[in-house]
């Protein structure tokens, strides 16, 4: 039996902190370990691809700051480095992340090359180019225009398929491939990440991670970690990537000043998984919420707002929690039950990570995406 070829892929994404492009650069890792050839494409190197690894390339996208134009454009320079990229290395996928510009780039990129040379288009929407901007008139329709010109287009949740359908009109399938989570091996143990922190043996530690945009209602969160009794019991570390300062008056405010810990842009997010005794999520949109999985991996159930592909990650009462959007209360009253119940927390936590590992590892995932990448080469 002939042995099946290997494939060559641009994966173009966002490459600053964000659950796409944490997606897309792990996809990208993954699929040069199984041995295809992938290229990324972006106008900054992603934060977390590694430099100098077998078969993962990056091309750089020069952004030209001209006079004629009042603001600069990415899209059209995006597209003249993807279809470079995909003639130079012959490419058979390019793979997009987002369909605000990417999709718009890469179907612009397509139609520069000859026939016979020409890559195949796979968009993958993350949840706001559906959400927020398929909803503006001036974006919207040009949007569409991309997801019908695809060759293929996936949604990391059944919900934001469904809303793709309703609010884009977009007759045409669209398959449901779940985020995946492929931990790095920590380099610090537990007790040593709980004693920098200056963690007690006998305080919980609740864990947020996120890039910190407003859906993310990091107000919220605060409100309703102020809430929660008795707060001797607990100190919540916000892994923040980006900048915290706006929230640090609020932190005052509320008295959390000996009860909040912030650690910026930290890389080695798997130190403080591993640490981590719940995590708490409060946001009034998620597509999938990347980082509930992550602490999911860990065995670290959490407490979340019930909305858009949340209730897909986390089985409500069995691997963590769920409150109605907004409801503070329903947060504290979820915090404060596993703070008081640490054996309903550790048999939350097993059966999250069970999940977490039966459901969404790269083994569960990538192969749906190399059989996806096969199929719409033909």
């Amino acid at each position: 039996m002939a042995a099946v070829r290997a494939l060559k892929i641009g994966i173009t994404c966002y490459p600053s902190v964000g659950g796409s492009g944490i997606l897309a650069t792990a996809l990208g890792e993954e699929l040069a370990q199984r041995g295809h050839e992938v290229h990324f494409i972006s106008y900054g190197r992603p934060f977390r691809l590694p430099v100098d690894a077998p078969r993962l390339h990056f091309h750089p996208v020069v952004i030209n700051d001209y006079e004629l134009f009042k603001y600069p454009d990415y899209t059209l320079p995006l597209s003249v480095k993807m279809a470079e990229v995909a003639r130079d290395h012959a490419l058979d996928v390019l793979h997009v992340h987002y369909a605000v510009p990417h999709a718009t780039a890469a179907i612009l990129a397509r139609s520069m090359l000859p026939e016979g040379k020409r890559p195949r288009v796979v968009t993958t929407l993350h949840g706001t180019d559906t959400t927020l901007l398929g909803r503006d008139a001036g974006y919207g329709p040009a949007i569409r225009h991309a997801l019908m010109q695809s060759d293929a287009v996936t949604a990391v949740s059944a919900w934001l398929r469904d809303e793709t359908h309703r609010l884009l009109a977009v007759d045409r399938p669209i398959d449901v491939i779940h985020n995946f989570y492929a931990p790095k091996t920590p380099r610090r143990s537990r007790e040593d990440v709980r004693r920098e922190l200056g963690l007690r043996d006998d305080e919980a530690m609740i864990l947020h991670l996120s890039n910190l945009r407003p859906v993310k209602r990091i107000d919220l969160l605060l409100d309703a970690v102020a809430r929660v009794q008795p707060r001797a019991a607990f100190k919540l570390v916000i892994l923040a990537g980006g900048d915290f300062a706006p929230f640090a008056e609020q932190v005052r405010s509320l008295g959390l000043g000996d009860r909040v810990i912030v650690r910026e842009n930290v890389l080695e997010i798997e130190d403080y998984l591993q640490a981590a005794d719940l995590g708490l999520f409060a946001s009034s949109a998620e597509s999938f919420c990347l980082s509930l999985l992550e602490c999911m991996w860990f065995g670290c159930p959490s407490v979340s707002t019930s909305v858009g592909g949340i209730p897909e990650v986390i089985e409500s009462g069995v691997s963590g929690l769920l409150a109605p959007t907004g409801d503070a209360e329903a947060l504290v009253r979820g915090v404060e039950s596993l703070l008081r119940d640490p054996e309903k927390r550790a048999a939350l936590g097993q059966a999250a990570q069970r999940r977490a590992r039966e459901l969404f590892s790269a083994e569960a995932i990538v192969p749906r995406y190399e059989a996806l990448y096969r199929r719409v080469c033909g």
